[in-house]
């Protein structure tokens, strides 16, 4: 390997290949490298999202109220569906939102013991501006790599990601 491409990892996994030859390192290369490649991402797309004085995940409730369609609405139970996340965090989130006034939460005519979460007209237009702002970001993190490497990655990482959602 040429040493001027040696990163962080590549000196990690050569210590314990010194220390341990017989430990298998190639898992902790690819591991170590994506979360050190999360910690990046995530600190640029934090910063997209702070522009607009929410967090990554009012972000994620916001973009799902959006992206399920008119009339921007869902019941905490498929907000929490689409999100994965704990009744809990969704619960936080949402209250966040609407102390912000980004959304609102309604009883169901026919239910009043139904409640649903929509998107108020200032959270629709923030989010409509955020999310054409978190893309723009996205793919300027991915810019280096060429269409058949994004294509390529997107389909290792949706395989292994099966054999944990399967």
């Amino acid at each position: 390997m040429n040493s001027n491409h040696l990163d962080g990892v590549d000196r990690l996994t050569a210590q314990w290949a010194k220390e341990k030859p017989q430990l298998d390192t190639l898992p902790m290369a690819i591991i170590g490298r994506m979360m050190r490649i999360y910690k990046h991402l995530e600190t640029e797309v934090s910063a997209c999202h702070k522009q607009f004085g929410i967090s990554m995940g009012e972000f994620d409730v916001l973009a799902t109220l959006r992206r399920s369609g008119e009339p921007y609405r869902l019941t905490p139970s498929d907000l929490l569906a689409a999100m994965m996340l704990t009744s809990g965090a969704m619960t936080n989130r949402v209250d966040g939102l609407e102390k912000k006034g980004l959304v609102s939460r309604s009883h169901c005519q026919q239910d009043r013991r139904s409640v649903s979460v929509g998107l108020t007209a200032a959270g629709l237009e923030l989010i409509d501006e955020a999310i054409e702002a978190h893309v723009a970001v996205q793919q300027a993190l991915t810019s280096q790599l060429s269409l058949d490497e994004k294509q390529q990655i997107d389909s290792l990482f949706k395989h292994w990601l099966q054999a944990f959602e399967s």
